[in-house]
């Protein structure tokens, strides 16, 4: 058996070919993805777009709107269903982007990685720090873990972000406290799933990476993962994990945390006792296959509570995915808002960690809170986290953050100016900080 590294990339290099030897180029693919419309990508002729694809996977260069077709795709897994070769064309672009990295020299697509990864801790480790004291961070550590001898039912795995946005990740543990779950707490940095090494084309270090993971999550025992974060349920599940279990060997079931929710609905349904009188409109982004429909599966068995359907296209797999596209994140934001406005909704309610983080500081200019799925979840079963990301983000100047995080900085053992920075980069943006005290 040859390494983790090895395995992955001789494994997506046998799946590769597979999909060239499959594929018809039919473009049924092309028909059924928003992107090409988003990012002005001429696909008056799909068959043509779908087969240069194939020329990339094969090591050449192929047209250029193919290439920008791989380049600018959304995720939104429409293409998915649209395949009569059981072929997973998310995957194909993916691979193409992979493809397409090759040239560039392994020193730069190493240190793209790294640096992502470096930012990417760093924010993870300041804004949850800034946020929850020690005590109640830890149930969202690995270090949480009892000692016992029998293997958990399910690992609820926050991949990395989740913990920029904790509260959520609060909500999912006390559901599951509820339903009388045995689990684990997995997530952070220590088990990333290689993503941010593999989108350079470090696939070297992405396998390792997932590999790693995958191993430490075998070792528990647990027969399902709950995954919280889309990228990281699409990252193991349609590239590590079927690389893994090709080349090492069985590993566990894969699966969103509100399609494994929406499974439980007859044990939960009746202990969400608590009426919600709320009309409430999902920023709904397909993500992970199944998931909109689970949360509307839930919502849907809460007491006094309305899901506004506002007849947005789904594109993108989260909101942030359509980010490659100049000018569509942005124009995909004021449309969710102007139609949920338009509707006389009560609450806007996000599905996933990034999106929320994007759109909680619009609750001051409109007239509807901006919550996430869980928020309401939990308010059905009488269970409350404060949101305290979107109250930080709301007062909108790095300065008053900081003044009012004073204890929590001080608990933590946080450098105060580390922390302007993560709130300026991470948190606000630069064009939102607005002057404020030190």
């Amino acid at each position: 058996m040859g390494s983790a590294a090895e395995n992955f990339i001789g494994d997506l290099g046998r799946r590769t070919a597979s999909i060239v030897d499959a594929c018809t180029g039919c473009g049924a693919c092309v028909e059924a993805c928003p992107t090409p419309a988003l990012a002005g990508i001429d696909a008056t002729e799909p068959k043509t777009l779908a087969s240069g694809v194939l020329d990339i996977l094969r090591g050449e260069d192929g047209p250029e709107a193919s290439r920008d077709w791989a380049k600018a795709c959304c995720g939104s897994g429409h293409c998915i269903s649209a395949c009569e070769h059981g072929i997973n064309p998310r995957f194909m672009l993916t691979m193409a982007r992979m493809a397409m990295t090759r040239a560039a020299p392994e020193a730069s697509k190493r240190e793209a990685g790294k640096d992502a990864f470096k930012a990417m801790s760093r924010g993870v480790r300041v804004l949850s720090r800034l946020q929850l004291p020690p005590d109640l961070l830890n149930r969202l550590s690995p270090s949480s873990h009892p000692e016992t001898d029998t293997p958990p039912d399910v690992i609820f795995y926050t991949g990395c972000n989740l913990v920029k946005t904790p509260h959520i990740g609060l909500l999912c543990l006390d559901v599951l406290d509820r339903l009388g779950a045995r689990y684990e707490v997995h997530g952070g940095p220590s088990n990333c799933c290689g993503v941010l090494q593999f989108r350079p084309g470090d696939d070297d270090n992405a396998g390792r990476q997932a590999f790693r993971t995958i191993d430490r999550f075998t070792e528990t025992g647990a027969s399902e993962v709950l995954s919280w974060c889309p990228t990281c349920q699409i990252q193991f599940g349609e590239i590590a994990l079927p690389s893994y279990e090709a080349t090492v060997g069985p590993a566990f079931d894969m699966v969103a945390y509100p399609v494994w929710l929406a499974r439980r609905i007859e044990d939960l349904a009746p202990m969400m006792t608590h009426r919600v009188e709320k009309r409430v409109a999902l920023a709904e982004y397909p993500g992970a296959l199944g998931v909109t429909d689970a949360v509307k599966t839930l919502l849907g068995r809460i007491l006094g509570l309305e899901v506004v359907d506002l007849g947005i296209e789904r594109i993108g797999y989260q909101l942030t995915s359509v980010a490659p596209v100049s000018g569509v994140q942005v124009g995909s934001v004021e449309e969710l808002l102007g139609k949920a406005e338009a509707a006389g909704v009560t609450t806007l309610a996000s599905i996933f960690h990034s999106d929320h983080r994007e759109l909680s500081a619009h609750e001051a200019s409109r007239p509807f809170e901006i919550a996430n799925y869980m928020d309401l979840v939990g308010e059905a079963l009488g269970i409350t986290q404060p949101d305290v990301f979107k109250r930080l983000k709301l007062m909108g100047d790095a300065g008053a953050i900081l003044a009012t995080s004073r204890d929590l900085i001080e608990a933590n053992g946080l450098d105060p100016e580390e922390v302007r920075e993560v709130v300026i980069t991470d948190m606000l943006g630069e064009q939102h900080v607005a002057p404020g005290p030190a």
